[in-house]
């Protein structure tokens, strides 16, 4: 996969929120602006395969949507494509990761969950409410994943050479 090889984290965490805030839903955020900030050469169709995921799972209220459309992500970079059973290096690779994100989230939620019915518990989802909050996880999330993806494909990060 041939990728962009510096990449400033700042501003795939600003495309995410903006693509939130332009009418995606948070997953579709997150691997929206993951996809064009590493100018990535996969189909619009990694937007759309997870458009299912957001709030909740299809409405579920389940794992955030953010969440899932990080672990997405991870997948689209670190996952396979053959079958290799469970020992296969490149999938327990991509577990870890997942693993690393989904417990980053989960303290960086400050209400030490995952679930997007816990983390929008106080607001009125039909009135909108959760919208901030939501677009802030969305970014927060794509900063993180492409974090993971910086470090361990060894790319330069934008935002340490302008500190």
């Amino acid at each position: 996969m041939n990728i962009k090889q510096e990449i400033s984290l700042k501003k795939v965490q600003t495309d995410a929120e903006e693509n939130f805030r332009e009418g995606y839903f948070c997953c579709e955020a997150l691997m929206a602006a993951i996809r064009d900030n590493f100018d990535l050469d996969v189909p619009e169709e990694v937007v759309a395969m997870a458009s299912g995921m957001a709030v909740g799972a299809g409405r579920s209220g389940c794992m955030c949507g953010a969440l899932n459309g990080g672990i997405l992500a991870l997948g689209m970079f670190f996952g396979r494509t053959e079958k290799t059973g469970p020992q296969d290096p490149k999938v327990v690779k991509c577990m870890a990761l997942t693993n690393e994100l989904h417990d980053w989230f989960k303290k960086a939620s400050e209400k030490n969950s995952v679930c997007c019915r816990v983390l929008t518990k106080e607001f009125d989802m039909s009135k909108g409410e959760h919208k901030e909050q939501c677009i802030h996880f969305t970014g927060l999330c794509a900063w993180k994943v492409a974090d993971i993806i910086v470090r361990e494909l060894g790319l330069a990060n934008l935002d340490e050479k302008t500190a």
